[in-house]
């Protein structure tokens, strides 16, 4: 919306007059409200003119979203949930940094997105492009959706710097992970699901094994999930459903997760729309009871990445929050922006 300088000034066409009561009444006993009903009325003529200014229009645009003021530094930018999370970012208001760490391949890469030219960053001299980013935008948040195997190194570099983050990529030792940024003492939401719904559910799954332990005791648990072939590892998400099974006194191993990565086998046997097998999460949990009489199914199906996109740059503005605010918890996951009642 454009800013207005508005200025009044008499009409010389009479149809644009406004008609303005000027004798006010009391009401009964010269008590209560007043009334602006009168018999007499005194006409105005006034004309609104205004004048707009296109840049200070989207001054005024920005300062009204909710990422006004934020910073954020997406690393892994080149790839889908990279791009994703600035599209939303960028639709937040949120000021997108125009660095981003990536593998050795793509050092002194520019990639484009919302048309932002971001400059890839290698292995190589991290901690000090890092630290320049972090000094020039103090407020800095960091976003990663790099790979698996570079979680715990990025999580070492985000706390030794002192950068908050969000971690949006899965894999990696979780403990350590959480290890690392517990002894740098810095603001970070860990989550193996950022999307919004899905996080809800495994709110209310986590609420069912801690009140009732051991209800599915005996029973047996199969899961199958399917991603695009280009995500390596299993799910996390599945991983976080299973460990509130566990706790229910199901007996899994992680390792029996079956994994659908063929896409003939996606749209044939799981049944994932054909324009979603690049990008989707299907999710299937089958449970089974001793005897074989008793059934019970959970799915959870995605297709595409805006549920994820959007639910990261909520964290973002969670975390930023806490931040200023000065916390005193500073590890969070999604289950915890869920339950402030902030999502968009």
């Amino acid at each position: 919306m454009a800013s207005s300088s508005v200025f009044l000034h008499r009409a010389e066409v009479p149809r644009l007059a406004f008609a303005s009561r000027t004798h006010q009444t009391v009401g009964k006993g010269g008590k209560g409200r007043v009334s602006l009903l009168g018999s007499g009325t005194r006409r105005l003529p006034v004309v609104l003119s205004m004048s707009t200014t296109a840049s200070s229009g989207e001054e005024v645009v920005k300062s009204a979203l909710p990422g006004n003021g934020i910073s954020i530094m997406v690393n892994g930018c080149s790839g889908k949930m990279g791009k994703a999370v600035i599209k939303a970012a960028e639709a937040a208001g949120v000021n997108i940094v125009p660095t981003s760490f990536g593998s050795a391949a793509e050092a002194g890469q520019t990639v484009e997105v919302c048309g932002k030219e971001i400059t890839v960053h290698g292995p190589t001299d991290r901690e000090k492009v890092l630290s320049s980013v972090f000094e020039k935008h103090p407020g800095l948040i960091v976003v990663d959706y790099t790979i698996p195997s570079a979680v715990n190194d990025n999580a070492e570099l985000y706390s030794k710097v002192g950068v908050p983050f969000v971690m949006g990529t899965t894999g990696g030792d979780r403990n350590k992970l959480y290890e690392t940024v517990e002894e740098a003492k810095i603001y970070a939401v860990i989550s193996p699901q950022m999307g919004k719904q899905v996080v809800a559910f495994l709110a209310a799954m986590e609420i069912m094994a801690e009140q009732f332990p051991g209800a599915f005791s005996g029973y047996s648990l199969d899961v199958m999930e399917s991603h695009q072939a280009s995500k390596l590892d299993a799910s996390g998400t599945a991983k976080a459903v299973i460990s509130c099974f566990q706790e229910l006194g199901v007996s899994y191993d992680m390792d029996q997760i079956q994994l659908i990565r063929d896409p003939k086998q996606q749209i044939e046997m799981v049944g994932v729309p054909e324009e979603h097998v690049s990008g989707h999460a299907f999710h299937l949990y089958h449970l089974t009871s001793p005897d074989e009489t008793v059934s019970f199914e959970f799915q959870h199906n995605v297709c595409g990445r805006s549920i994820y996109a959007e639910g990261t740059v909520d964290a973002v503005l969670f975390l930023a929050k806490k931040i200023r605010l000065k916390a005193d918890q500073r590890i969070y996951n999604m289950i915890d922006v869920l339950r402030e009642g902030n999502m968009r």
